[in-house]
């Protein structure tokens, strides 16, 4: 190991056990003071919270509820992007983000959702959906070959005024679920509604918990122990997250 290597590996070492045997209150004290010159220099950034990381000088600071920076100890640079152990090649930020928006699977408003059971319908996962996502016709594909699953999917209008429409029209439906799939999967249009005469309060309330839960984009996947998926995945990508994550359901419950 050439000298400069050992002495930069000494010296992080021991900025290392200088951070941490930093008293409590001060850093509470270095943070709130992060906080002070990010609000007072960037004050379009609504900071939430403001913690450090594993790296010695380097802080988290939590904005709009989900979102994350990275910040140094006097807040003179902010830069996003993930942060990575390259010991165990665990990205950092992926696994805050996901522990951040995670949900309770078991509090989901199941009533206002379309429910596809498949096979035994053992394991479950939830999809915000918009009838016009392209994204979301190509996921409900993948989601048709799933075995043994229980599929609750909210309808969250957002892409456009049609979207509003053909959610209400499909909502309406004798059978929702049955338009629903005969829509996403063969094209086929949901006959209009007419007059008004059927409950869609369904669809605001599912807009409103999305907005609650900062549900911007379509589909958004939640599985049974409250992991969180934005976009569409591959079947494979799915079967492999319900397998994982109806275990640690099963622990956890």
């Amino acid at each position: 190991m050439k000298l400069t290597d050992r002495l930069l590996r000494l010296l992080l070492a021991a900025a290392a056990a200088l951070f941490a045997a930093l008293p409590v209150q001060a850093q509470e004290a270095q943070e709130a003071a992060i906080r002070k010159v990010l609000t007072a220099r960037l004050p379009q950034l609504k900071v939430d919270e403001v913690t450090r990381t594993a790296v010695p000088g380097i802080y988290e600071v939590r904005y709009g509820g989900t979102e994350i920076l990275y910040t140094d100890e006097h807040a003179d640079y902010v830069f996003t992007g993930s942060m990575v152990d390259t010991k165990t090649r665990a990205d950092l930020t992926e696994q805050r983000i996901a522990k951040l928006t995670a949900v309770d699977f078991d509090k989901l408003p199941f009533k206002d959702s379309m429910v596809f059971r498949q096979g035994s319908g053992a394991r479950k996962m939830a999809v915000f959906v918009d009838p016009n996502c392209g994204f979301c016709k190509r996921f409900e594909r993948d989601l048709v070959q799933l075995k043994d699953v229980t599929i609750y999917t909210f309808m969250i209008p957002i892409l456009s005024a049609d979207s509003i429409t053909k959610a209400r029209d499909i909502w309406c439906s004798k059978d929702p679920a049955h338009t629903w799939r005969a829509w996403m999967l063969d094209g086929q249009a949901p006959m209009r509604m007419m007059g008004n005469t059927c409950d869609t309060s369904a669809l605001d309330r599912n807009l409103a918990f999305a907005q609650k839960e900062h549900i911007n984009g379509t589909p958004s996947v939640f599985f049974a122990d409250g992991t969180r998926k934005p976009g569409a995945m591959s079947g494979a990508e799915v079967e492999k997250l319900l397998v994982a994550t109806s275990a640690a359901a099963a622990r956890k419950h």
